[in-house]
């Protein structure tokens, strides 16, 4: 299952790594959209909640949805902003979407999966959100869960065509065998340096692929349009590079404040791109005009910097597209950390699966899978 499924990134991970999704809960209409044309058709097992966790009851779908299954793993993302780096001072610390991972526990507590494993922003991490963190971890420990490093993983390190860095929390059920098991899984690709020290990794890949053509009638393939003085600024730009000082793009803010030097630079395709935010189309908010061309890139060039196919559309217009891509976990980075922990789910499956066929040779319910940890 997916909570705060957005338009479906972590879901799309896990059907390619061989899961059945059987829930995804997503407030936003348009995510919501996106996520049903894309992943419930064809699915009639799948059911989309589209309404406020917060007014969901996680005992009473579990009841209803797991009555005959177990669920081996609970994904989800939490909204990140009040966790954002970009938060100054103690800005975020009460936000009350920080209250949501807590809200995405009462769900574990409820469907008792395998594991779970929650994705959020690094500033999680930071010393101001301990008190949040504290409480979740507590939570955890108290519910039977062991809680693996919180670890930092940057996309490009396993061979995404982006530098985007975020915090995977993965806990698994106290009584599981993790003899063989390691987390995270080692990084495959990393800088001419670590690929010099070490001959396993690949060097990072670039982003040059996102920016090759896209179909004739792709709906994302669109751009925000710009004003005749901000195309002028592009053009100053040079290609494959460049900043807002190179663009000449001065607003009166800047006297006080020189600013984000990054914003209105082009991506350099011979890189890993630039993190996807969920402004990734607006050249005024980072790194996002296209290498050559004078606009910002596409919905679609930034849907393939996050390795969603071609064949993904994202529904609800062009800066509702932009921001569920930017909030979306990589697919293939996704698909990754959730093939990693296959044999580990698989392995806890077969024994729960003995047990309740009565074979002596399993061990008691206490020793393979706590009875009354499973939903019912």
């Amino acid at each position: 299952m997916d909570l705060f499924a957005g338009a479906g990134g972590f879901s799309l991970a896990a059907r390619r790594a061989g899961f059945d999704i059987r829930l995804a809960v997503e407030y936003d209409k348009a995510a919501a959209s996106t996520y049903r044309r894309n992943l419930c058709e064809g699915h009639p097992s799948l059911r989309l909640i589209d309404k406020s966790i917060r007014e969901l009851s996680p005992k009473s779908l579990a009841a209803e949805l797991f009555d005959q299954e177990r669920c081996d793993l609970l994904l989800g993302g939490p909204p990140c902003q009040g966790f954002s780096t970009h938060r100054l001072n103690g800005a975020g610390v009460d936000d009350e979407r920080n209250d949501l991972i807590h809200v995405y526990f009462e769900f574990v507590q409820a469907f008792a999966p395998t594991a779970f494993l929650m994705e959020n922003v690094p500033g999680m991490l930071w010393p101001r959100h301990a008190a949040a963190l504290e409480r979740f971890y507590t939570a955890a420990a108290d519910s039977n869960y062991r809680l693996l490093n919180s670890v930092i993983l940057d996309a490009r390190d396993y061979g995404l065509p982006q530098r985007r860095k975020r915090v995977f929390i993965l806990g698994v059920k106290n009584d599981l065998d993790l003899e063989g098991f390691s987390w995270p899984p080692r990084a495959t690709h990393g800088n001419p340096q670590k690929c010099a020290k070490d001959e396993a990794l690949a060097r990072w890949v670039n982003c040059k692929g996102a920016f090759r053509a896209a179909a004739e009638n792709d709906v994302n393939d669109v751009h925000m349009s710009h004003g005749a003085a901000l195309i002028e600024a592009f053009k100053r730009t040079p290609p494959n590079g460049g900043s807002r000082a190179d663009s000449g793009r001065v607003l009166p803010c800047h006297a006080d404040h020189d600013g984000h030097k990054d914003v209105y630079g082009r991506i350099d395709p011979d890189q890993p791109a630039p993190t996807m935010t969920t402004a990734c189309i607006n050249p005024s908010k980072g790194r996002f005009v296209h290498p050559t061309l004078h606009h910002g890139i596409t919905v679609r060039q930034a849907a393939r910097i996050q390795t969603f196919p071609d064949t993904f559309i994202f529904e609800g217009g062009l800066m509702a597209a932009g921001k569920q891509v930017g909030n979306a976990v990589p697919v293939a980075l996704g698909q990754i950390l959730i093939e990693h922990l296959k044999p580990l789910l698989l392995a806890a499956g077969e024994a729960f699966t003995k047990n309740e066929a009565g074979d002596e040779s399993a061990g008691s319910p206490a020793e393979i899978h706590k009875v009354e940890d499973v939903a019912a």
